[in-house]
């Protein structure tokens, strides 16, 4: 378990103060995939840092894991009122794995000793690493990769040598600061499911630091939207792509969604989606209660109007069925108006784009 709470911490450099979090607090539950999603200088990889006070926070409080209640005072760590020492900092860590976009492996060293690395100086004889480090290559599926430099591996192979070492100690909780943004699509897919199936099989929680919303949909439980140092949106991902809130929410859902083109379209004045007087330009969101029913249907039907479809999409998140839709809507304004009431009642939620008689 995670608990954050009004995180503040500012740097102060030549050029100027920068405030990298402002009152940041979040709750993410043991055992789960936690995202953080944001643009650059939106304060996501700050907060990772914090987590393990590789940057301490100028005040707030954590609990991380089983440590305690940690104060933050003037950019001091505090734990049950007394300053932390150095050794009490080191044991937070080694219950935290961590891994980069760069990878940051050892060139000169085997994946042998990159994996040990982590190993070598706490007092483990080099049977037991050598048995963890094989343990570790077996979960990583790289098992014949013992022996060769990260010169010879693939990018998404080198992650998995970082994946590795950063799980030698057993960490109960495993840090990713951008770790798929270096690779291509296929290498970014395999390192996913990996992280994926290490969170099943070992319980471990994953907090995921992105600014790609396709990353958070194909893994994480929960996501937190920064902007500024700020949490601007927090929630279960389904319910975060089903009804964004936020303007950098929705335009991070539309990154990520076919129904996204809509705004190069707009933007172009495209045909598709002219309206005329009386036709709305209208975005439908259908929700896991309505997504196997025939509520479009019976709705123009029942109420008289016309629907040309322009986009359409309809997915899974974490087996619960997300339909979307862009069209234009005509017919006699009351029906309109009473069948997107109708629509509203049974779980499907209207959005105007564009109103042609506003035109």
């Amino acid at each position: 378990m995670i608990e954050v709470n009004h995180l503040n911490n500012t740097f102060h450099l030549k050029s100027g103060d920068v405030t990298a979090l402002r009152d940041v607090s979040l709750h993410i539950e043991e055992g789960s995939v936690y995202g953080v999603i944001g643009y650059s200088g939106a304060g996501k990889s700050t907060l990772v840092r914090c987590l393990n006070l590789l940057e301490v926070p100028d005040s707030g409080s954590m609990t991380i894991g089983s440590s305690g209640e940690i104060t933050l005072r003037d950019g001091k760590p505090y734990l049950q009122g007394k300053p932390m020492t150095g050794r009490q900092q080191s044991r937070l860590r080694r219950g935290i794995g961590m891994i980069f976009q760069h990878f940051n492996l050892l060139d000169r060293s085997t994946v042998f000793d990159n994996i040990a690395y982590p190993l070598k100086y706490t007092g483990t004889s080099r049977k037991q690493i050598e048995t963890r480090v094989r343990e570790l290559l077996a979960l990583v599926g790289l098992s014949d990769k013992i022996d060769v430099y990260p010169s010879q591996l693939s990018g998404g192979q080198k992650q998995r040598v970082a994946i590795a070492r950063a799980l030698a100690a057993n960490p109960k909780i495993l840090l990713s600061d951008e770790a798929t943004s270096a690779l291509d699509p296929d290498a970014t897919e395999s390192i996913l499911a990996l992280l994926k199936e290490l969170n099943r099989k070992l319980g471990i929680t994953i907090v995921i630091i992105t600014h790609e919303m396709a990353v958070i949909k194909a893994i994480a439980h929960r996501v937190a939207v920064m902007e500024e140092g700020r949490m601007v949106e927090e929630g279960s991902v389904y319910d975060i792509f089903s009804a964004p809130k936020a303007p950098i929410t929705r335009k991070f859902i539309a990154s990520a969604s076919p129904l996204g083109k809509i705004d190069k379209l707009m933007a172009k004045d495209s045909a598709l989606v002219h309206v005329k007087p009386g036709e709305l330009l209208v975005k439908l969101t259908f929700q896991k209660e309505c997504a196997s029913e025939h509520v479009l249907t019976t709705a123009a039907r029942r109420f008289g109007f016309d629907l040309n479809i322009v986009l359409a999409n309809m997915e899974y998140l974490h087996g619960n069925p997300l339909g979307g839709m862009i069209g234009i809507l005509s017919g006699e304004a009351h029906n309109i108006e009473n069948g997107i009431q109708f629509l509203s009642e049974n779980h499907v939620t209207t959005e105007v784009l564009k109103d042609g008689s506003a035109d």
